[in-house]
Formats: structure tokens, C-alpha cells, sequence
């Protein structure tokens, strides 16, 4: 009998062994949670107990809005743009403006192979001077701000015989012409190419920037107006130059050549200098010293 009794609870005992079971499990692996929950956010749980059954569960951290930052209002500081571009491109003295220049050129035009045409030693008073003296129609070569075309002026050379003329003047019986052509005119293409590749709207903004040099190199040659007008002078002068209708013949009495026809040997030098520019050439320097001669006066009108 008791052999029977011990049986039924060892019995008894394995069933609750075996139905206690799933609880202990349940619980050790919700320690190892609570454990590992620990380990990475510190954090204690708390145990509640309901009715026979022990469950443990994990405390959730009341979730506190954190309070906003204040917002602090700070004035903002007004920047004159005008300063901003004055401290960036502040103009150096005339005495050292070629190397400030030669940063700048390459701004303007789209061709800068051509660049090396321009005489890149004390450029802004180069340009003062051979613009003023061309606007009075004189040709100061010693300051001309390009340097010379590299091609030798090659006519086309023909015989005429010349005969005495009814106003008195004669010419040796037989003497060498040269005929001007466009091949001679040729040697000219780069340059007029050079200013064709610069546009005009940015050329007259950049020559306001530089307009204080400018004033500065016309003022050491005595003058108290303003630049700008001499400028548009010699502009003018280009746009009113009218080719001829009759032939530019040519002789070379000495080592200059001189033309034939004495309306044209009478020309001003600068408009005989634009006569050797040719036909072609003339045509698109004028074309677009115009538009540049109309924002230039705009520009001093005030008009934009």
C-alpha cells in the first residue's frame, strides 16, 4: 500500500513538474529579456502581481516631450551688394592695372586665342591715348593697343601711263600703281575678329567698372572732361567714314605709299587707315561699334 501511495506522488509530483513547466520556461526567458533590456538601456521592471500567477512586466518609460528649444529671433544683417562687388574687384592704382587686367580680358571675349594680338604693357593709358588722339583724326601708332599684323602689305601692282592733268599737276609718263584688293585687306580679319568675339553689353558694364582708370590716364593728359565723350567721338568717327566709289590706287613716290586720287590722299590719317581696313572689315566694325555706341549713351543717360 504504501509502495502504491508513493508511486501516485511521485506521479503526482511529475505532472506537476510537467505542467509547471511551461511557466518556468515562460519566465526564465522573460528574465533573459529583461536582462538584455537592462544591459542596453538601464532601465528596472517592475513585478505585478495578478491573483496566484506571477507575471512580470516591463515598465514602458513614459514618453516626455521635451520642451521646444526657444526660438531666438536674431536680426538680420543687411549686406550692401554694392559693398560685397566694391571689396571683390576693388581696382588697383593705373601704375599696376596691367596684371589686374589681364584677369579680366579673358572675361569678355570667347575667342581668347586672339588675345595675344593686344599689347599687354600699360594697357589702360595705350588705349587713352590712341583713342584721343584718333578721335582728332590722328593715327598715334607708338600707342596703338595691338600689336602690328604680322602679313606685309602685298598689293596688286599694275603699269599706267599717266598723262598731264588739265589742273596743272602731272606724274612721271609711266609709273607703278598698286591697286588696293581684299587680299591686303586680309591681314586685318583678327583683329576685327577679336572685337566681333566681344559682347557688347558686357563690354560697356566691364568698361564702367574700369571708367575710374580711365579718368585717371585722360587726366594726365591735361584734360578735366569726361572721357566717355572722346570715346564716342572716335567711335563716331568710325561709323561716319564712307568708302569710295572710285578706285584706291596707289604710289610709292618714297618709302610710305600715298593714293593716287588727292581727295583720298587729303583724308585724314585715321580715315585712310580705316580705308586699308577694306570693304568687308569696315562694314562689320560698324555694325558693331553702333549697338556699342548706343549703350554707351544709354549708359550715360541713365537708361537701362
Amino acid at each position: 500500500m504504501d509502495n502504491l501511495n508513493q508511486s501516485l506522488e511521485k506521479s503526482d509530483q511529475a505532472s506537476e513538474n510537467k505542467a509547471s513547466w511551461p511557466l518556468i520556461a515562460f519566465i526564465i526567458v522573460v528574465i533573459i529579456a529583461i536582462g538584455i533590456g537592462w544591459q542596453f538601456t538601464g532601465d528596472k521592471s517592475e513585478l505585478v502581481v495578478i491573483g496566484e500567477s506571477v507575471l512580470i512586466v516591463e515598465e514602458v518609460p513614459e514618453t516626455v516631450e521635451a520642451s521646444p528649444t526657444p526660438i531666438v529671433e536674431i536680426p538680420a544683417v543687411v549686406v550692401d551688394e554694392e559693398i560685397i562687388e566694391a571689396a571683390e574687384d576693388l581696382l588697383p592704382l593705373l601704375d599696376n592695372s596691367d596684371d589686374w587686367l589681364k584677369l579680366k580680358l579673358p572675361e569678355i571675349t570667347w575667342r581668347k586665342e586672339l588675345l595675344k594680338l593686344i599689347i599687354d604693357e600699360d594697357m589702360i593709358r595705350r588705349f587713352v591715348v590712341f583713342t584721343d588722339n584718333f578721335a582728332q583724326g590722328i593715327i598715334a601708332y607708338e600707342y596703338s593697343p595691338f600689336i602690328r599684323p604680322n602679313t606685309k602689305f602685298t598689293p596688286g601692282v599694275e603699269n599706267i601711263n599717266f598723262k598731264q592733268t588739265s589742273s596743272g599737276s602731272s606724274l612721271p609718263v609711266k609709273q607703278q600703281v598698286w591697286q588696293w584688293n581684299e587680299n591686303s585687306s586680309r591681314r586685318f580679319s583678327l583683329y576685327v575678329d577679336l572685337l566681333r568675339s566681344m559682347d557688347s553689353e558686357h563690354l560697356v558694364q566691364w568698361y564702367s567698372e574700369i571708367k575710374p582708370l580711365l579718368d585717371d590716364a585722360y587726366s594726365e593728359l591735361g584734360y578735366d572732361d569726361d572721357f566717355t565723350r572722346t570715346l564716342q567721338d572716335a567711335i563716331t568717327r568710325v561709323l561716319d567714314m564712307e568708302l569710295p566709289k572710285s578706285s584706291m590706287a596707289l604710289i610709292q613716290p618714297s618709302v610710305m605709299y600715298k593714293f593716287v586720287n588727292p581727295e583720298l590722299e587729303a583724308l585724314p590719317d585715321t580715315d585712310k587707315l580705316l580705308l586699308r581696313l577694306g570693304k568687308d572689315n569696315l562694314l562689320v566694325m560698324k555694325s558693331i561699334l553702333l549697338e556699342l555706341h548706343e549703350k554707351l549713351a544709354q549708359q550715360e543717360n541713365g537708361v537701362h
